[in-house]
């Protein structure tokens, strides 16, 4: 038996650069994001007779990888040519779709990373992360983009920058641990109980980068933001991060409609009032959790003002993917 383990994540500024239709064309892109301490758990162990078993939300038995309605599983087993007598099952610390952490592309580091385990083959960050893009982005054709496959595989908080080659460089971001202590102190996050598929979404996210100019040139203001983030917390600079947030908001709601509703709207704006410095809609937009960046002694003002919605705790993680359990 084999266990993965492997976080979600959240981004900070910067996303959307991420995906193939903006940064081959104008640039390159870049996005700053944090894996945090919220997982997803894949295990895997050879079965006793010679088919696939597969336990998520559902549970599937079949002879054959390309008879599993899991799309994303039957793919990771054609690649890794495997193809019966195995069981994987699946859990997750929260809600595993729609909720904007990267939970689909976690799941997929997760499998990936068991699997190689399983076959006993070495997998670096680097070999999942492309391999999850590669799954998720070539072989599903998902309208994505690669941020979430490379915090997964890699954790920590990093700016990951996706070069016009198709290259990624994920560079951890240098700084005091007192400037993360605060990062996780002043961070807040609720979640909305609204889950949405986000490929639609940003699916007009990425039609509209292929063909309006304005668009083009909010999302290079967002890389933009996403620099300045990374320099402003390697000199230990964390009054401007509630700015460089609510602007990253802002912009990331003129790219698409439905990133944001009038609901949304509603909370974020209470939350701002209650002493929120800036905040953000984490994932493509649409429902999810919501973040905040706040001064620790507003948070109980935030919580009551936004009293509908649930808090959430959470830190940093450090390690991205990991192989916590073997057993022959």
């Amino acid at each position: 038996m084999i266990i993965a383990k492997t976080p979600f994540r959240m981004s900070f500024a910067g996303g959307g650069s991420d995906l193939a239709s903006f940064y081959r064309e104008h640039g390159g892109g870049a996005v700053v994001s944090t894996s945090i301490d919220k997982y997803v758990y894949v295990t895997v162990n050879k079965s006793f007779d010679e088919k696939i078993r597969l336990k998520y939300s559902q549970v599937e038995e079949v002879k054959r990888p390309f008879q599993l309605e899991h799309k994303r599983a039957g793919e990771i087993l054609n690649m890794l040519k495997i193809e019966k007598g195995i069981e994987i099952s699946s859990l997750a610390d929260i809600p595993s779709r729609g909720t904007g952490l990267g939970s689909s592309s976690s799941f997929t580091v997760a499998l990936l990373h068991a699997l190689h385990t399983y076959k006993e083959q070495y997998a670096s960050p680097e070999k999942l992360a492309q391999e999850a893009s590669k799954i998720e982005i070539d072989l599903l054709g998902e309208p994505i983009g690669k941020q979430d496959q490379y915090a997964a595989a890699y954790g920590g908080l990093n700016i990951i920058k996706f070069n016009p080659d198709d290259s990624v460089c994920v560079d951890p971001i240098i700084c005091k641990k007192k400037t993360i202590t605060t990062l996780e102190d002043d961070l807040i996050m609720f979640y909305t109980g609204i889950t949405r598929s986000a490929s639609k979404i940003l699916e007009e996210q990425k039609n509209n980068l292929d063909n309006k100019s304005k668009k083009i040139e909010i999302m290079k203001r967002m890389v933009l933001l996403a620099n300045e983030l990374k320099q402003e917390l390697k000199k230990n600079n964390t009054k401007a991060f509630g700015e460089i947030l609510h602007e990253n908001w802002l912009l990331k709601k003129e790219m698409a409609a439905g990133i944001s509703s009038s609901k949304i709207d509603y909370w974020y704006n209470k939350a701002i009032k209650a002493g929120a410095l800036g905040g953000k809609l984490l994932g493509a937009g649409g429902g999810g959790f919501l973040l905040f960046f706040a001064p620790k002694e507003k948070h109980n003002s935030i919580k009551r003002a936004l009293c509908d919605l649930r808090p959430v705790d959470f830190s940093f993680d450090y390690q991205g993917s990991k192989i916590i359990f073997i057993h022959d």
